[in-house]
């Protein structure tokens, strides 16, 4: 593992739990001050602390919140309240967080398989077409993939689990790691640009009995964030893909799945 010495860098903390003396409070707290004492400025979405709304409304759109004459056409209503900067203030701010990040660490505990919903709301309020993805007006290109937004930033997820190691190994019960996190990994983070990496997790969480081992491990994760390699998702635009956005029957034809579309 080599580790990143540049200092300066500015990485975008977002966290999902409820309760800040939990193991997850605890982790978030140990890392952050890893990444400080490491020389990286840390800007903070604690979403619980914050009462995040993660209802998206006819407000994000720019609408009037008593105005039901016309219909709220999500994703064309938010795009163009983005681009009008008509959007709600708080969402503009996560935006600005996005914006001047170099890296996004996105902390939660695995609930039923998937982020908590006041996350999820966070992705769907702040994600709008214009900012993390859409069409460059004035040339037609697509905006994801190898050619989104984000192409720069890199994102990691840190997340707590109930499973057993081996659960959410290759042949574990309840997929594998990163085939579980898929859509956020491949589908939100690559989606926009953003070299995804891979996971950090701590399985068993809720018997957990060594507190600092892993802590450090999660540290020595946070120190590699500028330098770890990130998964090899496959990009969109360069011919492994058909105009469907299939996968060409060249490539690894007896396969199938999400792990297709990882380069081998």
């Amino acid at each position: 593992m080599q580790y990143d010495t540049t200092p300066s860098r500015t990485v975008l903390w977002i966290s999902a739990h409820p309760e800040p003396r939990s193991l997850n409070g605890g982790l978030r707290r140990d890392g952050i001050a890893r990444l400080r004492a490491n020389g990286h400025i840390v800007v903070e979405s604690d979403l619980y602390r914050m009462g995040w709304n993660p209802v998206l409304h006819a407000e994000d759109g720019g609408h009037a919140a008593e105005d039901a004459s016309e219909p709220f056409r999500v994703s064309a209503d938010t795009r163009s309240a983005y681009i009008a900067n008509t959007q709600p203030p708080e969402v503009r701010m996560e935006q600005e967080k996005v914006r001047g990040a170099d890296a996004i660490v996105v902390q939660f505990p695995l609930w039923w398989y998937g982020m908590p919903a006041i996350l999820k709301g966070w992705f769907d309020r702040v994600f709008v077409s214009g900012f993390a993805f859409g069409t460059d007006p004035a040339t037609g290109r697509r905006l994801r993939f190898e050619q989104g937004p984000f192409v720069g930033k890199r994102a990691l997820v840190v997340t707590t689990l109930g499973d057993r190691p081996l659960a959410i190994g290759p042949r574990g019960k309840s997929g594998e790691l990163r085939e579980l996190l898929f859509g956020l990994l491949h589908g939100t983070f690559a989606y926009t640009g953003m070299s995804a990496l891979p996971p950090w997790a701590l399985p068993s969480a809720d018997h957990l009995t060594d507190y600092e081992q892993a802590r450090d491990s999660l540290c020595q994760r946070l120190d590699a964030l500028f330098t770890d390699d990130p998964i090899p998702y496959r990009p969109q635009f360069t011919g492994d893909y058909t105009p469907e956005w299939e996968l060409a029957p060249t490539i690894r034809p007896d396969e199938h799945g999400v792990r297709i579309h990882v380069e081998a």
